[in-house]
């Protein structure tokens, strides 16, 4: 912190001292002060106008003093500020100063960044205070018959709520409307196709938003994104779109276990919609929500393991020994082990010594810059159903086309305006 401001009493005190003996040795000793203190107090003084000079302006301070024939020329700037403080929210990372040939100091930069810990501390207190006010979704009844043994996965990843891309310039129109549309599309005929197994597992992988912040732009490298529409239109448009998802999974499966997980465009966002889905069906016995702060996921399907992670920070090639490493009592468990994560947008599966691991496509279209770029991945998206018993039993992977209106057909009985999308 910079040090405090010289009160001006001990200022004048100095110049008293110089101006009765005239030699700033002897003031100093006179006032039982080191030399160099003496000189910074005069120095100031000096400035302040104390030494005989003109009057000080108010709200000015004399900078330089020039003798000339004609008298002393006096030179005045505005006076100094306070003393600085450091902003509310941010910390001191370092500071900068100018000096001149004799090394004293001219000017000072002080530099000051966000208080992550700060930060954190207001999410996490501003969470707390949403979770208290969300309605809670009350019990909904169970479906008539299901299969105990089976467990159907259903796998989305990078759906960029929020992007935008156009035709000619990309291959394929994307917006906000098309997002939830798609999406609400493609859950409604892999559930319909589905086998009715007891526990659905809405394994959403990450990126689900395009930006996670008012500004258009990724949250760690702030690279500029073609964005759709306003950030609250899209939280309205995400929390909608999900909790019809999860509406439609609960009236075919006994239970419904929620992944939301954490991906590079997403982190702040994943995290208050995983907060948010665990307060709001606090009180369905028949929802499970994965709102664990980690970026690593897991969930147990008696000899089966199931883990997931967007796939930013670990990759098809390292995820095998991360996942095994992290929860290694439930894969120590397990007979069968599988892994997903999406992040690049294309598909791939690697079995290792230790489990299959698996990297999915969307089913955004591309934005300009993947359009731009060497890659030619498709548009699909996974239901993979798994046995407790036998691990991997049945998968089905639909694109695009081959969903298009199965959501509104699915909902022709409902108001024409809960039909609606964005």
């Amino acid at each position: 912190m910079p040090a405090p401001r010289l009160p001006d009493e001990l200022a004048q005190e100095a110049a008293d001292a110089f101006e009765a003996l005239g030699n700033k040795s002897q003031a100093a000793e006179l006032l039982g002060l080191p030399r160099n203190t003496f000189n910074s107090r005069l120095k100031v003084a000096a400035e302040r106008g104390m030494l005989g000079t003109k009057p000080v302006l108010p709200g000015f301070r004399i900078s330089q003093v020039t003798s000339t024939p004609n008298g002393d020329f006096v030179q005045q700037k505005p006076e100094h500020g306070g003393q600085f403080s450091v902003p509310d929210g941010q910390k001191i990372k370092g500071v900068s100063a100018l000096v001149d040939a004799d090394g004293r100091e001219v000017i000072k930069w002080i530099k000051t960044s966000a208080d992550a810990e700060r930060q954190d501390a207001a999410f996490a207190a501003t969470v707390a205070a949403l979770k208290e006010e969300l309605p809670r979704v009350e019990m909904t009844p169970p479906p008539a018959e299901v299969e105990a043994d089976l467990l159907n996965q259903f796998v989305v990843t990078d759906s960029h709520f929020g992007m935008l891309a156009w035709r000619e310039e990309t291959g394929a129109d994307y917006d906000l409307r098309i997002a939830e549309q798609l999406l609400l599309d493609w859950f409604s005929a892999a559930i319909a196709s589905a086998p009715t197994a007891h526990t659905a597992v809405l394994a959403q992988l990450g990126d689900l938003m395009h930006h996670d912040a008012l500004e258009s732009v990724t949250p760690a490298h702030k690279h500029v994104l073609d964005a759709d529409s306003r950030l609250q239109k899209v939280i309205r448009v995400v929390i909608r779109t999900v909790r019809r998802i999860i509406d439609m999974l609960l009236q075919k499966h006994q239970h419904v276990h929620v992944v939301m997980a954490s991906g590079n465009h997403d982190p702040a966002s994943s995290a208050w919609l995983r907060e948010m889905l665990a307060a709001m069906y606090e009180n369905e016995p028949r929802i499970s929500v994965d709102n664990s702060p980690m970026l690593y996921y897991a969930y147990e399907w008696g000899g089966t393991a199931l883990f997931y992670h967007h796939g930013h920070k670990s990759n098809i090639k390292t995820l095998d020994v991360k996942c095994a490493g992290i929860f290694r009592e439930l894969f120590g468990r397990s007979k069968f082990a599988y892994c997903h994560h999406g992040h690049l947008h294309s598909d791939e599966g690697v079995k290792t010594d230790l489990m299959y691991v698996e990297r999915h496509e969307t089913l955004a279209a591309q934005d300009a810059y993947a359009a731009g770029g060497p890659w030619l991945s498709g548009r699909s998206a996974k239901r993979i159903t798994y046995s407790k018993m036998f691990g991997e039993v049945s998968r089905n992977t639909m694109r695009p086309e081959m969903v298009a209106g199965a959501y509104v057909a699915a909902n022709d009985n409902e108001p024409a305006e809960q039909r609606m999308v964005a």
